[in-house]
């Protein structure tokens, strides 16, 4: 071992990524939303090479879900979710994947949402960015967005400054987009993994890097993670 990887063993994680550690810790991710998640479109990697100079790393892009739409927990709104499912699956099997999932389906006349979560640079962590719309592809205002967001939503963002959400231009797509801010986010990976000093032993910081994130900042916008991801955090 060398001075440079014996320095860099004993230096304390700053809960930041590089961007092939991005790349690998997408993977990771979709491949587990796959297989726990599995009656739900997957989260798609969508390759970009569009910031050659940010970045030297050849996979360069973003994870991709679309065509969603947020579903509340009241008793009318389960009963449509578990109706929507039945029409487009066999019962048993699939409805226990759903409840125990996300709060999310495939809809055709209410608004609709595509998330994305992509690198930030100058931030060295993942970002949630989203848009919302109608049917018809008329954007939603963000009055209405509030309106299909979890009831605790609001409390979270009041309660925390890693939460808040902006409007700015989607960094591959050149369009506005909202986005859950990403100033916070390395103060509570940090937390999250109990400050590990060595962000690659065993690769197991890089693996769950992306659903430990996710558990968090998807709970903002009403995407919970399968509790079958999560159980694997402990192994």
């Amino acid at each position: 071992m060398d001075q440079k990887e014996s320095v860099r063993d004993i230096t304390p994680w700053d809960g930041t990524l590089s961007s092939s550690d991005f790349f690998s810790a997408a993977c990771a991710f979709s491949e587990k939303w796959k297989r726990f998640n599995a009656f739900v479109p997957p989260w798609l990697w969508v390759p970009s090479r569009k910031h050659h100079l940010l970045s030297s790393h050849k996979e360069e892009g973003y994870l991709s879900l679309e065509g969603m739409c947020l579903i509340k927990s009241s008793e009318e709104q389960e009963s449509c979710r578990s109706q929507t499912w039945k029409e487009e699956s066999s019962i048993s099997q699939e409805e226990e994947a759903v409840d125990n999932a996300t709060l999310v389906c495939i809809c055709d006349e209410v608004n609709h949402y595509d998330f994305h979560i992509v690198y930030s640079p100058s931030y060295r962590v993942p970002v949630l960015y989203f848009r919302s719309y109608h049917s018809d592809g008329q954007p939603l205002p963000f009055g209405e967005i509030e309106k299909d967001l979890p009831d605790h939503s609001a409390k979270i963002r009041s309660e925390s400054k890693w939460t808040f959400i902006t409007q700015e231009e989607h960094p591959y797509l050149n369009r506005p987009w909202y986005k859950l801010h990403p100033c916070g986010t390395s103060e509570w990976m940090k937390l999250l993994f109990h400050g590990d000093t060595a962000l690659n032993k065993n690769g197991f910081v890089i693996e769950h890097y992306l659903v430990s994130w996710f558990s968090v900042i998807g709970q903002v916008v009403g995407l919970k993670i399968p509790l079958g991801m999560l159980e694997t955090l402990s192994c």
